[in-house]
């Protein structure tokens, strides 16, 4: 096992080169926030507009799009109905983020079998929230793209078929492998740990705390994931996917130095000062 620490993030995280432009920074597509979850996916896309992300487009209830255009002009948005456009935004997204505020109906589960049918291997594709549980049930092929699940405990029993008491990081790392290579799972609790299946290196926080056991966090974390996905590209995955997740519980810790309770929409505010000062290797952890 591996411990996670700061230098993840400064092997990442980059300073931006004068003659690029926002499509060099990922193309997103956030699906979620069906009633009565409509706040998920606006935590989502804040994080990861403020995490660099280039372009992000979200799909949600068509009662949704002024309270997130409210909170985010940045982000375009679209009736998660039009199936239509939909069926575009998939395949024109680099980075697809399904599950935050999800509802486990029919609708959304034929907006996951969309998603799974039409992604390809060109394309990374993260799972969280009620994305992971709609697919837990089984029935859908695993997708081409580029895989990520984001679980808590009780979603990786659903997907891993562990019980809580015994997910241990052998037996979570043996359920990992069971999945096609190159899948990460990014397991959260307290000292999150990281798998990718076919490398037995997991990594693990040692920061973090009760003050983000707070409704939003995990939203917050899949839109910062999906940020960090769609940028660095020069870095493996699975090393963005760490310092992303890592980043997030650095804010956090040093946030509870003054809150009792750290707000997720905190994290994502505090997001472009850390990777500024990251970028220059300046010494703030």
């Amino acid at each position: 096992m591996k411990v996670v620490d700061r230098t993840v993030l400064e092997k990442v995280i980059q300073p931006r080169s004068l003659n690029s432009h926002k499509g060099d920074y990922g193309r997103l597509l956030l699906i979620g926030g069906t009633y009565p979850f409509g706040g998920a996916i606006i935590m989502a896309a804040l994080a990861a507009v403020h995490s660099g992300a280039g372009l992000v487009t979200v799909a949600t209830d068509r009662e949704n799009i002024a309270a997130l255009h409210a909170h985010l002009p940045e982000a375009m948005a679209f009736d998660i109905q039009d199936e239509k456009l939909l069926k575009e935004q998939i395949q024109k997204a680099e980075v697809l983020l399904i599950g935050p505020g999800l509802a486990e109906n029919s609708l959304e589960k034929e907006v996951l079998q969309l998603i799974v049918d039409l992604v390809s291997e060109h394309q990374i594709l993260i799972m969280d929230g009620g994305a992971i549980s709609l697919y837990s049930k089984g029935t859908l092929p695993f997708p081409k793209a580029q895989t990520i699940f984001t679980p808590h405990q009780k979603e990786w029993e659903r997907l891993s078929g562990l019980k809580i008491a015994d997910q241990t990081v052998e037996k979570s790392q043996e359920a990992v492998n069971s999945l096609p290579a190159g899948t990460i799972v990014v397991q959260k609790k307290h000292g999150t740990t990281i798998f990718q299946s076919g490398n037995g290196n997991h990594f693990q926080l040692s920061i973090g705390g009760p003050y983000q056991a707070t409704g939003g966090m995990g939203d917050t974390l899949a839109g910062m994931i999906a940020g960090f996905a769609g940028q660095f590209k020069m870095t493996p995955l699975l090393e963005r996917v760490t310092a992303a997740v890592y980043l997030h519980s650095a804010i956090a810790e040093e946030l509870s130095k003054e809150n009792y309770v750290v707000l997720p929409t905190e994290i994502s505010k505090e997001i472009p000062k850390w990777m500024k000062k990251l970028a220059k290797k300046e010494n703030m952890l």
